[in-house]
């Protein structure tokens, strides 16, 4: 875990019976010792990862009316629109304007259900054509039911080879997985000269709750960067732009699943003083919302005997003390489904929603720590 650098992943060499078995063992030490890794040669069509990244100026160039119209405090179901500072992580705003999306899926909530069943629903967007592809008639309801396909085969394919990796049957882990994903699409307002100096939080030290695994397009150039993560020494290695690659990172529940075998890996966003704006897309592999600890936890054995070692040193400290201080409702906290944690976590970065949507739970939730 006191890693130096990201490793990277050829996933086509999955398709040639001679490296498939160097993949796997790549993978096996990037999940158990890393937590952190690129991935080439994924699959995803250049077109769609290529769509994406020109739509989102355009996103993000709307009028502030028509942000407002699609504003997240609309929907209980936490898509849509969020300011610059909308949002706080480790008790700071972050310092990124960011538009969500899920699979589209009805609300079908009734009272009587559980109460983190409200976060399945609709998308918000913008108006038809108000957003396209430069030069194209593709709009961002397209480019985004696009993408949302793609990443989610890709995310299915990558469960397998995990699997494999960890000696489990290679559908193991797929009975985990929601019928909503998650997307975000991020835009980090460049620093100008107006005497901010050194760096500041662009979105703070955090442990992926959103989703099981995570999926992320550095959507601008190198050398524009920000992205870190944290080391067992407590170092922060910077997380590079690579073009052509996703960063793939392990969320809170794939850790429960492990019984910490396969760490979820401290990061944060940094963004430098007079840096250009920079984009980003992360892609929330689903959790099931009704998935309970009890079930969680049911690869026990699995783990404890292929991975002996890791249990033995359980009693150690298995991250640096600034990791030990992420706020992490599911591996920590009181909450016995993944939906209710996910659904907490959400309020306490969206007061506002919370109060309008969840207000039964919402001084729960906000004083759970109390």
């Amino acid at each position: 875990m006191s890693f130096s650098e990201i490793p990277t992943l050829d996933l086509a060499w999955a398709n040639d019976a001679v490296r498939r078995p160097q993949l796997l063992a790549q993978l096996r030490h990037a999940l158990v010792d890393v937590g952190f890794l690129y991935v080439a040669r994924h699959g995803v069509p250049e077109q769609v990862v290529d769509d994406m990244i020109k739509v989102l100026p355009a996103l993000f160039s709307l009028a502030d009316d028509e942000k407002e119209a699609m504003n997240l405090h609309n929907s209980p179901h936490f898509l849509g629109y969020s300011a610059t500072g909308a949002e706080t992580t480790a008790g700071q705003a972050d310092r990124r304007e960011q538009v969500e999306f899920a699979t589209e899926l009805s609300a079908n909530w009734t009272p009587g259900q559980p109460v983190y069943e409200r976060l399945r629903g609709p998308n918000q967007w913008p108006k038809a054509g108000a957003v396209t592809v430069p030069g194209t008639d593709r709009d961002v309801r397209a480019v985004v039911g696009a993408y949302l396909e793609a990443l989610t085969a890709l995310g299915e394919h990558f469960l397998q080879l995990v699997a494999e990796a960890l000696a489990l049957p290679i559908d193991a882990l797929l009975p985990f997985l929601s019928d909503q994903h998650r997307l975000k699409l991020v835009r980090y307002p460049g620093i100008d000269d107006n005497g901010a100096t050194g760096k500041l939080q662009g979105v703070g030290p955090h442990k992926d709750s959103s989703g099981w695994w995570t999926f992320l397009l550095q959507a601008s150039p190198p050398p524009i960067g920000g992205l870190q993560a944290l080391n067992r020494a407590g170092q922060w290695i910077d997380v590079p732009a690579v073009p052509g690659t996703f960063v793939v990172n392990i969320g809170q529940a794939f850790e429960v699943v492990t019984h910490g075998v396969c760490p979820a890996t401290t990061h944060r966003v940094q963004v430098q003083a007079g840096a250009p704006e920079r984009f980003s897309v992360p892609f929330f592999q689903g959790v099931r919302r009704d998935l309970t600890k009890a079930e969680a936890l049911g690869l026990r054995q699995h783990f404890e005997t292929t991975f002996s070692e890791r249990f033995l040193d359980a009693a150690a400290p298995s991250e640096s003390a600034e990791g030990r201080k992420i706020d992490s409702p599911f591996l920590h906290g009181r909450y016995d489904t993944w939906g209710e944690s996910q659904l907490r976590t959400k309020v306490r970065s969206h007061r506002d929603v919370g109060r309008r949507f969840y207000a039964d739970v919402y001084d729960k939730y906000i004083h759970d720590e109390d």
